[in-house]
């Protein structure tokens, strides 16, 4: 039996967070679940080694520009596509009818998919377990879960001179945009306060677009330069092993809380203008909204409002 689950919501996070109903697709079917996902899912990064999935097919969608998959033409190539691969069955998480066509064009005889034409006010995780009750009679309140070798993870250690004294932290710098990414003065706070608690290392993970760069610049010019390694210059792949091995994490809301999490890693995240639910969707994670909040969606605007004590009381909470 082969199966496909159509995922078409963009970046890192957003695939994270339908891992569980992945694995609880797998799970029930007895076989590693394709994934039909866009390249800048990165998926074929983070979840080469996890035995739930089979193989990462690219969706080249945008509606911006003109790619394989847009449009009229790319309606049929897309159907071809997946035609080549035989597939018995089709898990779509979203309510397009353009994509039920398409599964239909390339022979899948078995389509699963959310209520057609419901896409507004789609809750983003209540839709998906919808589906898979529906379909599968069962309850998902799993984590989303990334693997990885274990034999990895020792090797990392060793190159990156990890020591189990010391306390590991991830700090998840970066962010998709500017109302995202908390100043660095923040981080520097909090790193000061763990300093007279622990000796302390951090792994610095941030994109290389300059206002990023800005940040790990900042962070780098102080007195904890060389308690810091940057990992900005790593693939993804490269750096999961390295997030194995951290303690706890403390990131903005960027790829890389959606990544620590799903590696069972507690993180603390920092949510400063995104709705909630993509801060707290795991139970390892551990959301930090802007003072005087009582919550936090777009345009909420809270960067300068995350407050670094709190921050701090709740990572020693985490490790005691």
């Amino acid at each position: 039996m082969k199966i496909l689950a159509i995922q078409n919501r963009m970046g890192i996070g957003d695939t994270v967070i339908f891992l569980p109903y992945i694995r609880a697709i797998s799970n029930k079917c007895g076989v590693p679940v394709s994934l039909l996902v866009k390249e800048n899912s990165k998926a074929n990064e983070f979840l080469n080694q996890t035995n739930y999935i089979d193989e990462i097919i690219h969706l080249e969608r945008d509606n911006k520009i003109n790619r394989k998959h847009d449009g009229f033409k790319g309606f049929f190539k897309l159907a071809s596509d997946l035609k080549k691969y035989n597939f018995d069955k089709v898990f779509i998480f979203n309510s397009s009818l353009r994509y039920n066509l398409i599964s239909r064009l390339a022979g899948i005889k078995e389509i699963f998919q959310y209520p057609l034409f419901e896409k507004q006010n789609q809750h983003i995780t209540e839709s998906a377990k919808k589906l898979i009750k529906r379909y599968l009679n069962i309850e998902t309140s799993d984590n989303p879960e990334i693997q990885i070798d274990n034999s990895l993870v020792k090797k990392t250690a060793v190159n990156f001179n990890i020591n189990n004294d010391e306390l590991n932290v991830l700090l998840g710098v970066g962010g998709s945009g500017p109302t995202k990414r908390i100043p660095s003065k923040t981080f520097l706070d909090v790193m000061e306060k763990l300093e007279t608690f622990k000796k302390c290392r951090f792994f610095l993970a941030t994109g290389k677009n300059e206002d990023e760069q800005k940040v790990l610049s900042e962070l780098y010019s102080t007195k904890f330069k060389e308690k810091c390694v940057a990992l900005d210059n790593l693939s993804i792949r490269e750096i999961l092993p390295v997030i194995k091995n951290c303690n706890v994490a403390i990131c903005n809301d960027t790829s890389f809380s959606h990544l620590s999490s799903a590696l069972g890693i507690k993180t603390i995240t920092l949510m400063a203008d995104t709705p909630l639910i993509y801060g707290s969707y795991n139970t390892n994670m551990y959301p930090i909204i802007p003072d005087g909040e009582k919550t936090v969606s777009h345009n909420t605007l809270g960067k300068d409002k995350i407050n670094p004590d709190k921050i701090y009381e709740k990572l020693i909470s985490i490790i005691n």
